[in-house]
């Protein structure tokens, strides 16, 4: 970085270095350096946000990727590898992740079936719970749940953070049964599609908002899944 003048810095980066293996091996070796002091300090529970594995689901990023001569195939390649590099094993904690489509002041970024990504993703990753945006239909059907493995949960965002509207009861419990024809109803859950508050930008919901779409995701959760 070179000073540009009194209020602006100018970072100059090399996208070569960007797209480096030594880049992701030094980029993987800081993050297992602070989970691990993460864990040392008590923390047993540890979630990421992705959002480029996301983004590649979408066929319209796909194919700006190869009208630039980039594959998306190769990026999910390295990026699924960058992850498990970037994860200890060892250290006892809980992994999850999730699969962020942007949530920009009611927006969204990306959309497309987690088809393209969702066996490896499920499989070769050491994630044991993956918070899946379901809130409309742009994330295309549940087929995806298939490749969920023993041992691994998949919460189903079907409860929006981008509108007021409260979704109704009925509608989360048929949504929840069709998912559950693709896996076990027992390695599912229900949960916000994203934060309340991605940004400083924020949502268009309001504190009372977010209650009653809390509350009406517990009420769910222990209708259908209370007596299992």
């Amino acid at each position: 970085a070179v000073p540009a003048d009194e209020d602006h810095v100018r970072v100059e980066v090399d996208e070569a270095l960007l797209q480096s293996d030594e880049f992701f091996e030094e980029l993987a070796a800081i993050y297992r350096d602070e989970i691990a002091d993460l864990a040392a300090r008590g923390a047993v529970y540890l979630q990421l946000d992705e959002v480029p594995l996301a983004m590649l689901c979408d066929p319209q990023v796909q194919q700006r990727l190869e009208a630039d001569g980039e594959s998306a195939q190769r990026l999910i390649d390295r990026y699924l590898s960058l992850i498990r590099k970037s994860l200890p094993t060892d250290l006892g904690l809980v992994y999850a992740m999730h699969l962020c489509r942007g949530n920009y002041q009611g927006r969204w970024l990306s959309e497309g079936s987690y088809a393209p990504i969702a066996e490896r993703l499920f499989n070769e990753l050491p994630i044991d719970v993956f918070l899946l945006e379901y809130d409309t239909e742009r994330a295309g059907d549940f087929a995806p749940l298939r490749h969920l493995p023993a041992g691994k949960r998949a919460l189903l965002g079907l409860v929006s953070t981008k509108t007021a509207d409260l979704e109704s009861p009925d509608e989360l419990r048929r949504r929840i049964d069709e998912a559950a024809r693709h896996t076990d109803i027992d390695r599912l859950g229900i949960c916000p599609q994203c934060g309340f508050a991605s940004t400083v930008g924020g949502n268009p919901v309001t504190e009372d908002d977010e209650r009653r779409k809390l509350e009406l995701i517990v009420e769910v959760a222990n209708q259908v899944w209370g007596s299992l």
